[in-house]
């Protein structure tokens, strides 16, 4: 497979981690389409994580007729906010659907990292073969030297999603 150039745009500044970026519907269309000029087109399924990647996994499907769209509710943070040591499959598709087949995982921000690698290691050890594609992607946050196969936006700030509950 031929590698896509991974940096397509870059915010950074001193204190940006503590800068909230608060995007709308809008601009999450234009994310995702610039996202599929990435992507091939022949995946067998298209895994979205919970909660984040649920959105941008059904535009993308919509937009690329891929009815086979599958879940990996996944938890890393518990009620008061504290970060668990590994991830918590709340839900997953069994080997069976996995074994052979080529899986998009999908999720909005790849942060540490940690949650889309735990996915892909599960598909793996499924006996799929997975890629990962995010909307947005930190890298002074992410605990891996690898990085999403696919993103848009390589960013220090704190991203707030249209599909967040708001404070007030």
């Amino acid at each position: 497979m031929i590698e896509q150039p991974a940096v397509k745009e870059r915010t950074h500044s001193e204190n940006s981690a503590h800068e909230k970026e608060y995007l709308g519907w809008g601009q999450i269309e234009g994310l995702v389409d610039r996202l599929l000029e990435q992507l091939p087109r022949d995946y067998d399924v298209l895994m979205a994580v919970t909660r984040g990647g649920l959105v941008p996994a059904g535009l993308i499907a919509e937009k690329i007729n891929q009815r086979n769209v599958m879940v990996a509710a996944v938890m890393f943070y518990t009620s008061e906010g504290e970060t668990l040591d590994e991830p918590v499959f709340l839900q997953f598709p069994s080997d069976a659907l996995l074994t052979r087949k080529r899986v998009l995982i999908i999720d909005d921000i790849w942060d540490s990292g940690r949650t889309a690698m735990g996915v892909k290691e599960r598909v793996e050890a499924a006996g799929g073969e997975a890629e990962i594609a995010v909307l947005h992607y930190k890298p002074h946050h992410s605990v891996y030297e690898e990085k999403p196969d696919y993103y848009v936006v390589e960013t220090d700030r704190w991203i707030v999603y249209p599909w967040e509950p708001t404070d007030g």
